[in-house]
Protein backbone atom coordinates (compact mmCIF):
# COMPACT_ATOMS: atom_id res chain seq x y z
CA UNK A 1 0.00 0.00 0.00
CA UNK A 2 3.19 2.30 1.07
CA UNK A 3 4.74 1.17 -2.45
CA UNK A 4 1.78 2.08 -4.12
CA UNK A 5 0.99 5.65 -2.62
CA UNK A 6 4.61 6.25 -3.44
CA UNK A 7 4.25 5.58 -6.98
CA UNK A 8 1.25 7.82 -7.15
CA UNK A 9 3.46 10.50 -5.25
CA UNK A 10 6.02 10.19 -7.77
CA UNK A 11 3.64 10.47 -10.70
CA UNK A 12 2.07 12.95 -9.51
CA UNK A 13 4.94 15.09 -8.94
CA UNK A 14 6.21 14.39 -12.62
CA UNK A 15 3.24 15.64 -13.96
CA UNK A 16 3.52 18.45 -11.80
CA UNK A 17 6.89 19.31 -13.03
CA UNK A 18 5.64 18.56 -16.35
CA UNK A 19 2.91 21.03 -16.56
CA UNK A 20 4.71 23.59 -14.99
CA UNK A 21 7.63 23.24 -17.85
CA UNK A 22 4.95 23.30 -20.53
CA UNK A 23 2.89 26.08 -18.87
CA UNK A 24 6.07 27.94 -19.10
CA UNK A 25 7.27 27.25 -22.52
CA UNK A 26 4.73 28.38 -24.29
CA UNK A 27 4.63 31.80 -21.59
CA UNK A 28 8.16 32.17 -22.68
CA UNK A 29 7.29 31.26 -26.54
CA UNK A 30 4.68 34.43 -26.65
CA UNK A 31 6.91 36.82 -24.52
CA UNK A 32 9.76 35.66 -27.40
CA UNK A 33 7.27 36.34 -30.44
CA UNK A 34 6.09 39.34 -29.13
CA UNK A 35 10.01 40.61 -28.20
CA UNK A 36 10.72 39.53 -31.76
CA UNK A 37 8.13 41.54 -33.61
CA UNK A 38 10.04 44.69 -31.01
CA UNK A 39 13.28 44.23 -32.02
CA UNK A 40 11.88 43.85 -35.93
CA UNK A 41 9.67 46.71 -35.20
CA UNK A 42 12.10 49.20 -37.28
CA UNK A 43 12.92 46.71 -39.99
CA UNK A 44 9.33 46.21 -40.24
CA UNK A 45 8.53 49.88 -40.17
CA UNK A 46 11.57 50.22 -42.98
CA UNK A 47 10.50 47.58 -44.85
CA UNK A 48 6.62 49.66 -44.73
CA UNK A 49 7.99 53.05 -45.53
CA UNK A 50 10.35 51.62 -48.77
CA UNK A 51 7.59 50.23 -50.28
CA UNK A 52 6.19 54.07 -50.54
CA UNK A 53 7.15 55.73 -53.76
CA UNK A 54 5.90 58.44 -56.25
CA UNK A 55 6.69 58.69 -59.83
CA UNK A 56 8.37 61.25 -61.82
CA UNK A 57 6.75 62.14 -65.05
CA UNK A 58 9.11 63.27 -68.15
CA UNK A 59 8.31 65.79 -71.27
CA UNK A 60 6.98 64.53 -73.94
CA UNK A 61 9.87 65.46 -76.25
CA UNK A 62 12.85 63.78 -73.92
CA UNK A 63 15.56 62.46 -75.92
CA UNK A 64 16.61 58.64 -74.60
CA UNK A 65 20.32 59.90 -73.65
CA UNK A 66 18.55 62.74 -71.63
CA UNK A 67 16.90 59.78 -70.12
CA UNK A 68 19.45 57.70 -69.16
CA UNK A 69 21.24 61.04 -67.79
CA UNK A 70 18.08 61.78 -65.18
CA UNK A 71 18.47 57.84 -64.23
CA UNK A 72 22.28 58.12 -63.43
CA UNK A 73 21.65 61.21 -61.47
CA UNK A 74 18.45 59.71 -59.73
CA UNK A 75 20.51 56.94 -59.08
CA UNK A 76 23.22 58.89 -57.08
CA UNK A 77 20.63 60.54 -54.73
CA UNK A 78 20.92 59.18 -51.05
CA UNK A 79 17.05 59.07 -50.75
CA UNK A 80 16.32 56.68 -53.68
CA UNK A 81 15.96 52.51 -52.83
CA UNK A 82 14.77 51.65 -55.96
CA UNK A 83 14.07 53.11 -59.64
CA UNK A 84 12.58 51.77 -62.98
CA UNK A 85 12.14 53.49 -65.94
CA UNK A 86 8.35 53.35 -67.26
CA UNK A 87 8.60 53.25 -71.29
CA UNK A 88 5.56 54.75 -72.21
CA UNK A 89 5.14 52.00 -75.24
CA UNK A 90 5.81 49.49 -72.86
CA UNK A 91 3.03 51.03 -70.48
CA UNK A 92 0.26 51.68 -72.60
CA UNK A 93 0.71 48.05 -73.49
CA UNK A 94 -0.02 47.14 -70.24
CA UNK A 95 -2.72 49.43 -70.33
CA UNK A 96 -4.33 47.72 -73.61
CA UNK A 97 -4.23 44.43 -71.62
CA UNK A 98 -5.81 45.66 -68.48
CA UNK A 99 -9.02 47.52 -70.50
CA UNK A 100 -8.90 45.09 -73.01
CA UNK A 101 -9.35 47.73 -75.67
CA UNK A 102 -6.92 49.75 -78.21
CA UNK A 103 -6.90 53.27 -76.12
CA UNK A 104 -3.86 54.23 -78.25
CA UNK A 105 -5.99 53.22 -81.97
CA UNK A 106 -8.86 54.86 -80.38
CA UNK A 107 -6.87 58.29 -79.47
CA UNK A 108 -5.09 58.56 -82.59
CA UNK A 109 -1.87 58.27 -80.17
CA UNK A 110 -0.20 57.42 -77.01
CA UNK A 111 -1.00 59.89 -74.62
CA UNK A 112 1.17 58.02 -72.26
CA UNK A 113 4.51 59.79 -70.91
CA UNK A 114 8.26 58.42 -70.37
CA UNK A 115 8.43 58.30 -66.41
CA UNK A 116 10.11 56.96 -63.41
CA UNK A 117 8.88 54.89 -60.71
CA UNK A 118 11.11 55.63 -57.25
CA UNK A 119 10.99 53.69 -54.11
CA UNK A 120 12.28 55.91 -51.75
CA UNK A 121 14.67 55.37 -48.87
CA UNK A 122 13.20 54.81 -45.55
CA UNK A 123 14.50 57.72 -43.92
CA UNK A 124 12.96 60.12 -46.21
CA UNK A 125 9.33 58.59 -46.59
CA UNK A 126 8.15 61.56 -44.61
CA UNK A 127 5.80 64.61 -45.96
CA UNK A 128 8.44 66.63 -45.13
CA UNK A 129 10.92 64.96 -47.25
CA UNK A 130 8.98 64.34 -50.42
CA UNK A 131 7.82 68.45 -50.44
CA UNK A 132 12.10 69.11 -50.41
CA UNK A 133 12.58 66.42 -53.40
CA UNK A 134 9.50 67.46 -55.43
CA UNK A 135 10.75 70.90 -55.39
CA UNK A 136 14.84 69.93 -56.30
CA UNK A 137 13.54 67.93 -59.24
CA UNK A 138 11.23 70.61 -60.74
CA UNK A 139 14.11 72.56 -61.10
CA UNK A 140 15.09 69.88 -63.83
CA UNK A 141 13.29 71.20 -67.07
CA UNK A 142 12.88 68.21 -69.10
CA UNK A 143 10.71 66.77 -65.61
CA UNK A 144 7.45 67.70 -66.06
CA UNK A 145 5.41 66.67 -63.23
CA UNK A 146 6.71 64.48 -59.69
CA UNK A 147 3.56 62.48 -58.36
CA UNK A 148 3.01 61.02 -54.92
CA UNK A 149 0.29 61.01 -52.29
CA UNK A 150 0.77 62.72 -49.35
CA UNK A 151 -2.29 61.84 -47.43
CA UNK A 152 -0.85 58.07 -47.65
CA UNK A 153 2.34 58.68 -46.42
CA UNK A 154 1.19 61.14 -43.60
CA UNK A 155 -1.09 57.94 -42.94
CA UNK A 156 1.81 55.12 -42.73
CA UNK A 157 4.37 57.19 -40.66
CA UNK A 158 0.77 58.50 -38.19
CA UNK A 159 -0.04 54.83 -38.08
CA UNK A 160 3.75 52.98 -37.50
CA UNK A 161 3.82 54.87 -34.42
CA UNK A 162 0.98 54.25 -33.02
CA UNK A 163 1.53 50.61 -34.01
CA UNK A 164 4.94 50.96 -32.12
CA UNK A 165 3.00 52.64 -28.95
CA UNK A 166 0.33 50.11 -28.65
CA UNK A 167 3.03 47.16 -29.14
CA UNK A 168 4.87 48.76 -26.29
CA UNK A 169 1.79 48.92 -24.03
CA UNK A 170 0.71 45.43 -25.22
CA UNK A 171 4.49 43.52 -24.33
CA UNK A 172 4.30 45.18 -20.66
CA UNK A 173 0.86 43.78 -20.01
CA UNK A 174 1.73 40.52 -21.81
CA UNK A 175 4.68 40.38 -19.64
CA UNK A 176 2.61 40.93 -16.51
CA UNK A 177 0.24 38.23 -17.30
CA UNK A 178 2.91 35.78 -17.77
CA UNK A 179 4.22 36.66 -14.90
CA UNK A 180 1.12 35.81 -13.45
CA UNK A 181 0.25 32.48 -15.18
CA UNK A 182 3.55 31.05 -14.45
CA UNK A 183 3.47 31.95 -10.67
CA UNK A 184 -0.12 30.36 -10.39
CA UNK A 185 1.36 27.40 -12.29
CA UNK A 186 4.51 27.08 -9.77
CA UNK A 187 2.40 27.77 -6.30
CA UNK A 188 0.07 24.55 -7.70
CA UNK A 189 3.24 22.62 -8.38
CA UNK A 190 4.56 23.31 -4.94
CA UNK A 191 1.12 23.11 -3.37
CA UNK A 192 1.70 19.41 -3.51
CA UNK A 193 4.34 19.68 -1.26
CA UNK A 194 3.17 22.34 0.97
CA UNK A 195 3.27 19.35 4.19
CA UNK A 196 6.59 17.95 3.43
CA UNK A 197 7.89 21.84 3.58
CA UNK A 198 6.11 22.15 6.77
CA UNK A 199 7.57 19.28 8.20
CA UNK A 200 11.25 20.17 7.47
CA UNK A 201 9.99 23.49 9.11
CA UNK A 202 9.12 22.19 12.41
CA UNK A 203 11.68 19.44 13.11
CA UNK A 204 14.07 22.79 12.74
CA UNK A 205 15.30 23.19 9.31
CA UNK A 206 16.04 27.17 7.95
CA UNK A 207 14.23 28.64 5.79
CA UNK A 208 16.87 29.53 3.58
CA UNK A 209 17.63 25.23 3.42
CA UNK A 210 13.80 24.29 3.03
CA UNK A 211 13.96 26.71 0.13
CA UNK A 212 16.57 25.91 -1.90
CA UNK A 213 15.96 22.62 -3.27
CA UNK A 214 12.66 24.36 -4.63
CA UNK A 215 14.56 27.16 -5.86
CA UNK A 216 17.21 25.02 -7.71
CA UNK A 217 14.50 22.85 -8.89
CA UNK A 218 12.31 26.02 -10.22
CA UNK A 219 15.48 27.55 -11.97
CA UNK A 220 15.87 24.14 -13.81
CA UNK A 221 12.29 23.86 -14.60
CA UNK A 222 12.53 27.70 -15.84
CA UNK A 223 15.43 26.75 -18.20
CA UNK A 224 14.18 23.86 -19.85
CA UNK A 225 11.29 25.41 -20.31
CA UNK A 226 13.50 28.55 -21.97
CA UNK A 227 15.20 25.95 -24.53
CA UNK A 228 11.65 24.53 -25.40
CA UNK A 229 10.37 28.26 -25.57
CA UNK A 230 13.93 28.75 -28.13
CA UNK A 231 13.08 25.79 -30.45
CA UNK A 232 9.05 26.62 -30.77
CA UNK A 233 10.33 30.12 -31.85
CA UNK A 234 12.86 29.16 -34.04
CA UNK A 235 10.55 26.76 -36.19
CA UNK A 236 7.47 30.01 -36.13
CA UNK A 237 10.88 32.20 -37.56
CA UNK A 238 11.71 29.32 -40.06
CA UNK A 239 7.70 28.77 -41.48
CA UNK A 240 7.69 32.94 -41.56
CA UNK A 241 11.34 33.11 -43.43
CA UNK A 242 9.54 30.79 -45.79
CA UNK A 243 6.42 33.28 -46.04
CA UNK A 244 8.59 36.81 -45.76
CA UNK A 245 11.91 35.92 -47.16
CA UNK A 246 12.10 39.69 -47.28
CA UNK A 247 11.56 40.31 -43.29
CA UNK A 248 12.86 37.41 -41.90
CA UNK A 249 17.37 37.28 -42.24
CA UNK A 250 18.77 34.60 -40.23
CA UNK A 251 22.17 36.52 -40.71
CA UNK A 252 21.16 38.57 -38.35
CA UNK A 253 23.06 36.80 -35.93
CA UNK A 254 23.35 38.80 -32.50
CA UNK A 255 19.08 39.96 -32.81
CA UNK A 256 18.43 36.61 -32.82
CA UNK A 257 20.81 35.56 -29.98
CA UNK A 258 19.68 38.64 -27.82
CA UNK A 259 16.19 37.42 -28.45
CA UNK A 260 17.47 33.63 -27.16
CA UNK A 261 19.37 34.92 -24.28
CA UNK A 262 16.32 37.71 -23.15
CA UNK A 263 13.95 34.27 -23.14
CA UNK A 264 16.67 32.00 -21.26
CA UNK A 265 16.89 35.25 -18.69
CA UNK A 266 13.09 35.47 -18.28
CA UNK A 267 12.69 31.96 -17.86
CA UNK A 268 14.84 31.94 -15.16
CA UNK A 269 14.17 34.99 -13.22
CA UNK A 270 10.34 34.61 -13.27
CA UNK A 271 10.48 30.87 -12.22
CA UNK A 272 12.79 32.17 -9.58
CA UNK A 273 11.20 34.92 -8.06
CA UNK A 274 7.98 32.52 -8.33
CA UNK A 275 9.18 29.70 -6.53
CA UNK A 276 10.55 31.70 -4.26
CA UNK A 277 6.97 33.54 -2.74
CA UNK A 278 5.08 30.01 -3.27
CA UNK A 279 7.74 28.52 -1.05
CA UNK A 280 7.64 31.24 1.39
CA UNK A 281 3.65 31.20 1.78
CA UNK A 282 3.96 27.90 2.68
CA UNK A 283 6.43 28.65 5.43
CA UNK A 284 4.38 31.41 7.01
CA UNK A 285 1.25 29.02 6.78
CA UNK A 286 -0.32 27.94 10.08
CA UNK A 287 -0.10 23.85 10.01
CA UNK A 288 -3.93 23.81 10.66
CA UNK A 289 -4.08 26.03 7.60
CA UNK A 290 -2.48 23.43 5.18
CA UNK A 291 -5.52 21.28 4.71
Amino acid sequence: MSKSGNKQTAKRLRTSYLTTIISISLVLFMLGILGLILLNANQISNHVKENIGFSIILDKGVKQQEIKHIKDLLDAEVYVKDIVYVDPDAAAKEFQEALGEDFVQFIGENPLLPSFDVKLAAEYANPDSLTAIEAELLENTKIKEVFYQPDLVEAVNTNMKKISFYLLGFSGLLLIIAMALINNTIRLSIYSKRFVIKTMQLVGARHSFIRKPFVLRGIGNGLVAAFIAIGLIVTFLYYLQQQFPELINFKDVELYGALFIIVVILGIIISWISTNLAVRKYLRIETGDLY
